[in-house]
């Protein structure tokens, strides 16, 4: 199943918002054991430590009323020993009443007894001295020391209980306190990396495809209409792909009717032009009748133009067929150098006309033999070399240099031409295109860029303006 843009930024989303809520409650929960833990301390473990204060200093009190008034009789001293005793009994039923462990208890049951005891001992002390009834001190006192003592003891223990207990609950305070916020730092990290996760794979689903399209578009702009665009996902982008092949395979059906066309035109249009070109050939010849010189130079004109229109028509063609796949190479293994110094044999009458100087770099006589169209090679020459000679102001400078570099074979050609604009370096080998500076039909780049790319090689330029251009184009070696 093949998910949306809509639905994966959905789904991306809500994983996140899951991943927020879970690390929501988790923090809450933690936060309640700690609110938890922390009631305990305060309303348990402090008050059964404040009670336990308290209950120690009324039975210490009680014992220096009972000493007192054992040796003075006084009832004023009895009274308050009564007063501690409800102090005590008061205190010693809330220190009961939050006790929150059978061991507590068990100590506070220990405390109650030996507190009885002592009280019923020192009663009993009380009735013998109000009856007057002789008694031995020392069978009592020894008891009551004892008494108390215990008392003591438990109390000590049941205070190590409580501190002991606040120790460890604070302590797990601070261990649920570390554990909460690490916990929640690795959630809120694993949120933002999964986040980020999601983020770029939602990201890549989208720029991939636009990416590969925008490839396709730039293939396009170079005459490549070959609808082979697969995008499947999301279904988004796959029903645009399936519309950029449709619109693809009508570019193609219009290139191919258009090279039909011009490739019927030319057929027809050769046929009228040559016999034009023979017929004027004949009227120069005088195979008419005598002519006058000023029909001459107008036959002249007619059969330069008629050439002209020849050689268009011929490269009309030859485009046609490449881009029909049609055209044949015959590859030899040759040496381009005869076929650099034919060029320039050819062009050299216009370059004396206009009075620019063709140099050869003497690295020609010892290139390597290729596997080359001699024809095509030649006619890639031709039209280069044929550039920079017209483009070149009178007086300029042609240069034709070849090396091998690279395990091929490089041959540039440069000129002191006005240079083409940077914008339009990428666009010039395009059929049809010219820049500013080099007016023409733009057929002739078009055709060079087809016969180098079919031997396998590249072909390209560089220029200054004002300062000239090199147009070079390697070949594999």
């Amino acid at each position: 199943m093949k998910f949306t843009i809509f639905t994966k930024l959905v789904a991306g989303y809500f994983v996140i918002f899951l991943l927020v809520i879970v690390v929501g409650i988790y923090v809450a929960v933690q936060l309640q054991r700690l609110e938890g833990a922390t009631n305990s301390i305060l309303n348990i473990d402090n008050r059964m430590l404040n009670y336990n204060k308290k209950l120690t200093d009324t039975l210490l009190s009680q014992v220096q009323y009972e000493k007192k008034f054992l040796i003075t009789k006084d009832n004023d001293l009895y009274d308050r020993f009564v007063t501690a005793e409800k102090d005590f009994d008061q205190n010693f039923k809330e220190l009961i009443s939050i006790s929150d462990s059978p061991r507590d208890r068990s100590l506070l049951d220990r405390v109650d007894r030996y507190h009885q005891h002592y009280r019923n001992l020192f009663y009993k002390e009380v009735e013998f001295l109000r009856t007057k009834q002789h008694y031995s001190k020392d069978s009592f006192t020894p008891e009551k020391e004892k008494t108390i003592n215990e008392i003591i003891e438990n109390m000590k223990e049941l205070s190590a209980r409580s501190e002991n207990s606040t120790y460890e609950k604070i302590k797990q305070l601070g261990e649920t306190g570390a554990k909460t916020r690490n916990v929640a730092i690795a959630m809120i990290v694993l949120s933002l990396i999964f986040g980020i996760i999601i983020s770029i794979f939602i990201t890549r689903s989208i720029t991939r495809p636009i990416t590969v399209m925008r490839k396709k578009t730039r293939e396009i702009a170079g005459g490549n209409y070959e609808s082979n665009l697969n995008l499947s996902s999301p279904p988004e982008i796959g029903e645009l792909a399936k519309d950029f092949n449709f619109m693809c395979n009508k570019l193609k059906e219009m290139d191919r009717m258009k090279s039909d066309f011009f490739s019927l035109m030319s057929h027809e249009l050769r046929t009228p032009l040559t016999s034009v070109k023979e017929g004027t050939t004949l009227l120069i010849e005088g195979v008419g009748g005598e002519t006058s010189d000023k029909q001459k130079r107008l036959l002249r004109i007619i059969a330069e133009e008629t050439n002209r229109l020849i050689d268009l028509v011929n490269s009309i063609l030859d485009l046609s067929k490449m881009e029909a796949g049609m055209m044949t190479y015959n590859f030899v293994l040759t040496d381009i150098t005869p076929l650099i110094k034919r060029a320039v044999f050819e062009i050299e009458p216009l370059a004396r006309k206009k009075n620019i100087k063709t140099e050869l770099d003497a690295m020609i006589k010892w290139l390597p033999v290729t596997n080359m169209d001699t024809e095509r090679i030649l006619q890639v020459l031709r039209n280069l070399v044929g550039n920079a000679v017209k483009f070149t102001p009178e007086g300029g400078q042609v240069k034709i240099s070849a090396r091998r570099t690279n395990g091929s074979l490089e041959v540039s050609i440069s000129d002191k031409g006005p240079g083409i604009p940077g914008e339009d370096l990428t666009t010039i080998f395009d059929k049809f295109r010219s820049s500013k500076t080099h007016k023409g039909t733009g057929l002739g780049l078009a055709i060079v860029k087809k016969i180098i790319t079919a031997h396998g090689g590249k072909v390209w330029a560089e220029s200054v303006p004002g300062q000239g251009s090199t147009f070079t184009f390697t070949l594999p070696a």
